[in-house]
């Protein structure tokens, strides 16, 4: 047997296999890489709503909507309005203030008191104002008196509501003319309430567009 007939035998053999093993590894390589890929973006697009939801749920909270809206309901009031105080209060916390504010809507207790009397809760203790139901329905209660004793002018309501109401008669008296100057937070005297009046009336906007089914709006 010649030199040239046994090369002519084995090396076609010998060259041809490793390519196709390589070609067929590279192929398995890039299904895998791209598998991979396909499952990152299937769990990316699954889980995008719920992170645009646990964000919003920090950023902008809202609990107990079924109470809010039959508050709001009962008392002819803007369920967005509501949210926007408990928002602005305690950012849907159920907490105490150092001044002794409690719950959501944040009553004082001589405000609570106030509010079971003329609305007919004689069997109200100050424990109720840790129950959502409490807390949200004697808040809406004292909400609707101020807008009805300010002629429904959301600044100067909101502003008793975090002032007391005797400093916003005060103002008004000082005012002179109905207050008309009050129509916007900006001449509100108090830099605090002042900022709480414009907190509570961008959370309303903020809630109107982001939870309008929940709120029932």
């Amino acid at each position: 047997m010649s030199t040239r007939t046994a090369t002519h035998r084995t090396r076609p053999r010998s060259a041809a296999r490793p390519g196709r093993a390589a070609t067929r590894r590279t192929r398995r390589r890039l299904a895998f890489l791209l598998a991979v890929a396909g499952a990152g973006l299937v769990v990316a697009l699954a889980i995008a709503p719920w992170a645009d939801q646990a964000v919003q749920e920090v950023t902008l909270p809202l609990h107990h909507d079924d109470i809010i809206r039959q508050q709001a309901d009962d008392k002819d009031l803007d369920p967005a309005l509501i949210a926007g105080v408990i928002f602005a209060e305690s950012h849907f916390r159920d907490q105490t203030s150092h001044a002794g504010a409690k719950g959501l809507m944040q009553l004082m207790p001589e405000t609570a008191d106030y509010i079971a009397q003329k609305s007919g809760g004689t069997a109200f203790v100050q424990g109720d104002l840790a129950t959502p139901q409490v807390n949200i329905a004697y808040g809406s209660w004292y909400l609707r008196h101020l807008l009805d004793k300010y002629d429904g002018r959301e600044v100067l309501a909101l502003a008793a509501y975090n002032a007391g109401q005797g400093n916003v008669d005060a103002w008004l008296a000082e005012a002179g003319a109905r207050g008309e100057r009050f129509r916007a937070a900006d001449h509100i005297p108090f830099p605090e309430t002042r900022v709480y009046v414009k907190k509570v009336l961008a959370a309303r906007e903020d809630y109107r567009r982001e939870y309008p089914r929940e709120l029932g709006l």
